[in-house]
């Protein structure tokens, strides 16, 4: 057990990347909050494409994302800081530019616009966490990297009321909604160059870096693995939730939006104090906590849907709080731990390879959820516990590690 540790509120904002970085990153996410939720609704009914299109342009814009990853990781190595979180603002300037351009039922460019989204979307993460990795150590960074995801769930929920309430415009609104959008990253994307952050490129790989690089030791390769599991918690509120209670509880939407608002107020306001809170054990600890509550609450949500209509919508909302929990210190905790575990000469590699198992996880979780709903609560949430307990003890395989930082 460990000293639980105490920051003040400007150290963490130094922490963080300083003053102007925090307010790019709330401006970044206040554009990705407006139109992340309706690129989809952008393609069907302003450019009048078909929802199979659509959706096939944006599942190839987020491979594409991933795709990159690797560069994305190697510039980081050679100690490019806010210059990457710049360039995956900015890249999605492009990607709005592109995708205000596109006339009515051209499928291609609206195409480029999400492979240009997607590439931004996904080597952001990955730049974040080394610039905070850089400018602070040890458990204040664990704290960092939590202050900046509850600020990013704050202005991402913000954005996407902002884009709810502006639906009633009709397509004159959502192309307005693009703009804005664009100019928000163009905003955010000055403000993270204007840090003018940089690392020093650390010395060549050793074997055991380049092991960890390269060939990743086996406990990191162990927790990519588990990261592929856990993030499915992250689209449960979104995607397994809203699923069971519509189609097989036949609840008012109602409580869908409920729990998707209850689930982004926890993150935003209890991120921070439960890392905090968590920082007295090893992150090694917490991440197998995290995955044993969420594994607890899976098996509440078969308990719940068990109770049938009337009881089980109340039910299923109420266990969705432990399932925020599990998530919050599984957040807490991850990233943390890859900046733990990585040698510093392949940081960026190591966070790049842990933001491709993030996006994989993502990619694949709607589909296996979808698959395994209709065949029975049982097989839908005994199996999400099933993977994410074996992921929880399975990961921390006996192995050489770095000393802690």
């Amino acid at each position: 057990m460990q000293a639980t540790t105490k920051i003040e509120p400007r150290a963490l904002v130094r922490a963080s990347g300083g003053p102007r970085y925090a307010v790019a990153l709330a401006v970044d996410a206040l554009g990705t909050g407006l139109l992340r939720p309706f690129l989809l609704l952008y393609g069907v009914t302003v450019l009048r494409l078909s929802a199979p299109a659509t959706g096939l342009a944006m599942t190839v814009g987020i491979v594409a994302g991933l795709v990159c990853m690797p560069a994305v990781g190697r510039w980081l190595d050679r100690g490019a800081r806010s210059t990457v979180v710049a360039a995956s603002m900015l890249v999605r300037v492009l990607g709005v530019a592109v995708l205000l351009a596109t006339p009515a039922g051209h499928t291609g460019l609206f195409a480029a616009a999400a492979l240009f989204l997607g590439i931004g979307n996904q080597a952001w993460p990955a730049a974040h966490a080394a610039v905070v990795a850089t400018l602070a150590h040890g458990r204040e960074r664990d704290t960092a990297l939590a202050a900046g995801r509850a600020l990013r769930n704050a202005a991402l929920g913000a954005g996407a009321l902002i884009a709810t309430a502006s639906l009633a415009g009709g397509t004159t609104a959502l192309r307005a909604l693009a703009a804005v959008t664009g100019l928000a990253y163009l905003a955010a994307a000055a403000l993270a160059f204007s840090v003018r952050l940089r690392a020093r490129p650390a010395a060549a790989p050793t074997e055991a870096g380049k092991d960890a690089g390269d060939e990743p030791v086996p406990r990191m390769r162990a927790l990519l693995a588990a990261n592929v599991v856990y993030v499915f918690c992250l689209n449960v509120p979104e995607i397994a939730l809203p699923l069971i209670l519509v189609t097989q509880l036949h609840a008012s939407p109602v409580w869908s939006a409920a729990v998707f608002v209850a689930n982004t107020v926890l993150v935003v306001t209890l991120q921070v104090p439960v890392t905090v809170l968590m920082a007295r054990y090893s992150r090694q600890s917490v991440l197998a906590v995290a995955g044993v509550v969420l594994a607890a609450s899976y098996l509440g949500f078969l308990a719940a849907t068990s109770l049938g209509h009337g009881w089980g919508a109340p039910a299923v909302a109420a266990v969705s709080v432990v399932c925020t929990i599990g998530e919050i210190i599984y957040a807490g905790s991850a990233t943390a731990l890859v900046t733990h575990l990585a040698p510093a000469p392949v940081l960026g590699r190591a966070l790049a390879r842990f933001e491709l198992s993030t996006g994989f996880g993502l990619a694949v979780s709607p589909m296996v959820i979808t698959a395994l709903a209709p065949r029975g609560p049982a097989a839908l949430w005994g199996s999400l516990a099933a993977a994410t307990l074996v992921s929880a003890m399975g990961w921390r395989v006996p192995s050489a590690s770095r000393p802690g930082r």
